[in-house]
């Protein structure tokens, strides 16, 4: 599941966090370069220093021998484009820079609305496998036992090896009613497990809320969407309201969202104009630093624990990671998922997009989120023992924290 900012112009870039150009436009200019040239089309022409007489000459032999071994119709002219632009895509090696054809693109546009067909769960690439990132809460993913970090290796028996996530997603989504079954590899457990999950419409939740009877105030955060914003603005009121003192924020299985409303949460704890991320475009004189607004929150002097895990993703691992390092919020947990790159999306024709990486975020001190993640300052482990037996060692241990003097 992806975001993107709301924007009615066809042509707008909208920019990503979690957890999927120039070249397209090449290959465009080359696709109506050769068309002009009709019979011309095994010539090596050389367009921007690139070659595109294989590509021609393969599309012709494609269009003059090919006999398909079943019944199925004939691809179409325009299939065949944009499979091609997939292809390129995938060229890149980055699972989160995908092309979508016109069905896929609807799909995508579906889950960027929070309320699609399917089973609820977050994933992404992780040492060129399909891995869970987060199960969302109350869906039949959540329902059906998946965890974070669950390595989905076969979906309906097809083995995933190949997949990107784009495949991935194609095949788990469905209509409701309809079943998916996900052979999955998980930590310590030795064979892997067979889950089947009944397909439903997701409604993506936000954010709970919880004084608790010792004083404590709990957030659970969910995700990072416009209204979570709104929400969260309220959720702070309650928390000034209630008198408490200590404030425990649950980002496990959070895979991110907005990056402004990353930006706008942070800056509730952050003097104005401190960094809270910074964008590498790959340039070190292209660094772009993302500043606090400086809201007021109406509580001082407070004592503030940030839960992650291995399902904290993207806007997650920013708001943490600026937090910790302006030593506002203690990490408690697991190491995070490690999603660091930015990724825009471009309207290529009227029904097909393109979502490109165009960079990585950095921590208010340098340090790239991609790969390696958020290593929290307390390092404390959940596991499916604790699951079971109704335990949360990791909520245990923050409020432990919290109540330390």
């Amino acid at each position: 599941m992806v975001r993107m900012e709301n924007n009615s112009s066809p042509n707008c870039y909208s920019r990503l966090l979690p957890i999927f150009l120039i070249g397209g436009l090449i290959f465009f200019f080359g696709f109506s370069i050769g068309s002009r040239h009709g019979a011309n089309l095994y010539s090596s022409e050389v367009i921007g220093n690139v070659d595109f007489a294989p590509y021609w000459k393969t599309w012709n032999v494609l269009n003059d021998k090919f006999v398909s071994g079943s019944s199925t119709a004939a691809v179409s002219g325009q299939d065949r484009v944009w499979q091609s632009i997939v292809g390129l895509a995938k060229s890149y090696d980055d699972p989160y820079t995908v092309f979508f054809p016109p069905k896929e693109t609807k799909l995508f546009e579906a889950s960027i609305s929070g309320n699609f067909e399917g089973v609820g769960m977050e994933i992404g690439m992780r040492d060129d496998i399909v891995t869970v990132i987060s199960p969302l809460k109350g869906t039949p993913a959540d329902r059906a036992g998946m965890m974070p970090g669950d390595q989905i290796i076969r979906i309906d028996g097809e083995s995933t090896n190949q997949f990107t996530v784009s495949d991935a997603v194609q095949r788990i989504r469905g209509e409701r009613g309809t079943s998916v079954i996900l052979t999955i590899l998980r930590e310590d457990v030795d064979e892997p497990l067979e889950i089947s999950i009944v397909r439903d419409v997701i409604t993506m939740p936000s954010i709970d809320t919880e004084l608790r009877d010792d004083g404590i105030f709990l957030i659970q955060l969910y995700n990072f969407t416009g209204q979570s914003q709104k929400q969260f603005k309220k959720a702070l009121k309650e928390f000034a309201d209630s008198g408490a003192d200590k404030l425990i924020l649950d980002l496990r299985g959070n895979p991110g969202g907005f990056l402004d409303a990353a930006v706008d949460m942070t800056s509730w704890f952050l003097p104005k104009g401190k960094v809270i991320v910074s964008e590498d475009f790959g340039d070190p004189e292209t660094i772009h630093h993302l500043r606090s607004k400086g809201h007021e929150l109406p509580v001082e002097d407070f004592k503030m624990v940030i839960l992650i895990d291995g399902g904290s993703a993207s806007a997650s691992e920013i708001l943490a990671g600026a937090l910790s390092e302006h030593g506002v919020a203690t990490l408690i947990g697991e190491q995070s998922f490690g999603k660091g790159s930015v990724q825009q999306v471009v309207n290529i024709t009227s029904d097909t997009s393109l979502k490109v990486t165009i960079a990585r975020w950095l921590t208010p001190n340098g340090v790239s989120i991609s790969h390696d993640g958020i290593t929290p300052d307390i390092e404390v482990s959940f596991d499916m023992e604790d699951l079971e037996a109704g335990e949360d060692p990791q909520l245990d241990r923050a409020i432990e924290f919290v109540n330390e003097k």
